[in-house]
């Protein structure tokens, strides 16, 4: 899996600060290699825009069934190059087609300078110019995504969104574009989970946990449900105490610094997290 350049600068400035300050270097993150959900990730539109969600799923249709959709996967997840997608400044003026984004969640979106990545923002140029229209792409914190749209002031989230019925009350999700999983990512040195070989096992470690035990999240995202509990998605949730954080790539530094035990992010997320930051090691 690739690594991103405006990540690393992150956490190499992060690193520097802490050498600067004496701090012990780090030993490392690893991810357990379980997956503790199955989601699906769709795009969220305004739901005062029908015509707008149906040109959507006849698109993701068509992405996935000409071979367009593997193709940008591949840049991210294999061999492939990651192309940069410009925005244009919003002007009521003309026909543009705004996206709420949340561009700290590599590799659905991130920045570099002043040009977006990830696979949401490829997605999104494409659709654009599909649809005729200029991309606009609006970066805010990740729990004010759907919001936007639910307030008709972007068009579309496309923020590696999971379906869920309180985003629906906000938003018509569109068809699923991609299967995904949170993760649990740890100390390189932590051996708590070694012995873990499926979701039930993690859980029952977790479940033994207490409010001593901090574990980070991403705000608004799928792994602070898990943590804390959620009745529509089934999650029982754990008498840990619950930090939220940003971004992922925040939380891990946390982790790092001591200030928590543990993260739960998204899985492709989790991954490039984990590897760039074993990078500076």
């Amino acid at each position: 899996m690739k690594k991103t350049v405006s990540l690393l600068l992150v956490v190499m400035l992060i690193a520097i600060t802490l050498a600067g300050c004496g701090a012990k270097k780090s030993s490392g993150v690893k991810v357990i290699d379980i997956q503790l959900t199955q989601e699906e990730y769709a795009f969220g539109v305004d739901k005062n825009q029908p015509e707008l969600l149906e040109a959507v799923n006849k698109f993701i249709s068509k992405i996935k069934s000409d071979g367009t959709l593997d193709s940008i996967l591949n840049k991210y997840f294999g061999d492939g190059k990651p192309e940069p997608v410009a925005s244009a400044e919003l002007d009521p003026s003309k026909d543009q087609l705004v996206v709420a984004t949340n561009a700290a969640f590599p590799p659905f979106e991130y920045m570099e300078g002043d040009k977006y990545y990830g696979v949401d923002m490829e997605i999104a140029a494409l659709l654009a110019k599909e649809l005729g229209k200029e991309l606009v792409i609006s970066n805010m914190e990740f729990a004010a995504v759907c919001l936007s749209v639910g307030q008709s002031k972007a068009d579309i989230a496309m923020a590696g969104l999971s379906i869920t019925e309180d985003r629906k009350e906000l938003v018509n999700f569109s068809d699923k574009y991609y299967d995904a999983a949170q993760k649990l990512v740890v100390k390189a040195d932590d051996k708590t989970f070694d012995n873990a070989k499926t979701s039930e096992d993690v859980e029952a470690i977790l479940s033994k946990l207490d409010k001593k035990t901090r574990i980070g999240v991403q705000t608004g995202t799928t792994g602070q449900l898990y943590v804390e509990g959620d009745e529509d998605w089934g999650f029982e949730g754990f008498n840990v105490t619950c930090v939220g954080y940003s971004s992922g790539s925040l939380a891990v530094q946390d982790m790092l610094n001591g200030n928590i035990d543990y993260v739960i992010i998204d899985e492709a997320p989790a991954e490039i997290i984990a590897k760039t930051f074993n990078e500076l090691n």
